[in-house]
């Protein structure tokens, strides 16, 4: 399947969703607060304060601005301590993204033990990624925001797919008690279908930018035939779940592989990956803590 969606146009895109729709693989609408902050700030009057305003409508949103852009991934000088202090740090387009983040996850709903370590596990590589792009954003131009994401929208698919098939986790191999993630191989011997493919869909259907939507959909490639921005993200992303892996003591089949070439990209010298890394998780913990 994603060979027939690298060149799909944005005006097929709403229509290849509904054809997926027809055989029971729903992509989430974007929530109403996602909308409304898009739509406002398209607008050529924006106004930092009414924007702030209607973010402030939204607790859950409101905690998670001000979480983030307290960590050292997007604190540029000192924390803000209002919303509009948000906007005018991150920028209105970079604050749009992050709302858009914070909308999968009330998009996607579910009780279930795997749904919870799905999110526990998305969120930890986010914010690692988010940490890899402050530190390499003059390398690869990947923004901490972009690289956030990017992390938390990557594996979107595989709760879509959950939803769809009630044998997914059992034909994948997913299993939240060991914390193994599916394989991809797999979805596409049982269901001709993968997760980055749906990723991707959904990240065109929420209007992403291109480049994340690209990465998404070739995140376990690390980027193969992608252009420059979205193979800078898979690079961020291939780290992050590294580290993550290391971090829970997880095997990673995926890093040896794509290793030499996740280094060039975000331009890492072999022997100094193991102070990045430790510099990385350092930050990280530092976020987590807070």
């Amino acid at each position: 399947m994603q060979a027939d969606l690298k060149h799909i146009l944005d005006e097929d895109v709403d229509k290849e969703v509904a054809l997926l729709a027809s055989t029971g693989v729903r992509i989430p609408p974007q929530p109403q607060i996602v909308l409304e902050v898009r739509r406002m700030a398209q607008r050529e009057d924006l106004n930092l304060r009414s924007m702030g305003d209607l973010i402030a409508q939204d607790a859950g949103l409101t905690a998670m601005l001000y979480k983030l852009t307290r960590s050292v991934a997007f604190c540029r000088s000192r924390p803000p301590y209002s919303l509009e202090g948000i906007l005018s740090l991150l920028g209105v387009r970079q604050a749009a993204q992050l709302v858009q983040a914070y909308g999968l996850t009330i998009a996607i709903k579910g009780e279930t033990h795997v749904l919870e370590q799905f999110w526990a596990r998305s969120t930890q590589i986010a914010q690692l990624a988010a940490v890899i792009a402050s530190e390499r954003v003059s390398i690869c131009n990947i923004f901490p925001e972009q690289a956030y994401l990017a992390g938390l929208f990557h594996d979107c698919g595989v709760p879509v797919l959950m939803a769809r098939f009630p044998n997914y986790c059992k034909a994948t191999g997913l299993n939240a008690t060991t914390r193994k993630w599916a394989d991809v191989r797999a979805e596409d011997r049982h269901f001709q279908v993968d997760h980055c493919s749906i990723g991707f869909l959904l990240a065109r259907h929420w209007r992403l930018p291109r480049f994340v939507a690209d990465a998404i959909l070739h995140h376990h490639e690390c980027g193969h035939g992608c252009e420059h921005a979205a193979r800078s993200v898979v690079a961020i992303l291939q780290l992050a779940i590294e580290l993550f892996s290391q971090d829970q003591a997880l095997p990673n089949s995926e890093w040896a592989h794509h290793e030499p070439r996740v280094l060039e990209e975000l331009g890492i010298h072999p022997d100094d990956l193991l102070e990045f890394s430790d510099h990385v998780m350092d930050a990280y913990r530092v976020h987590a803590s807070q």
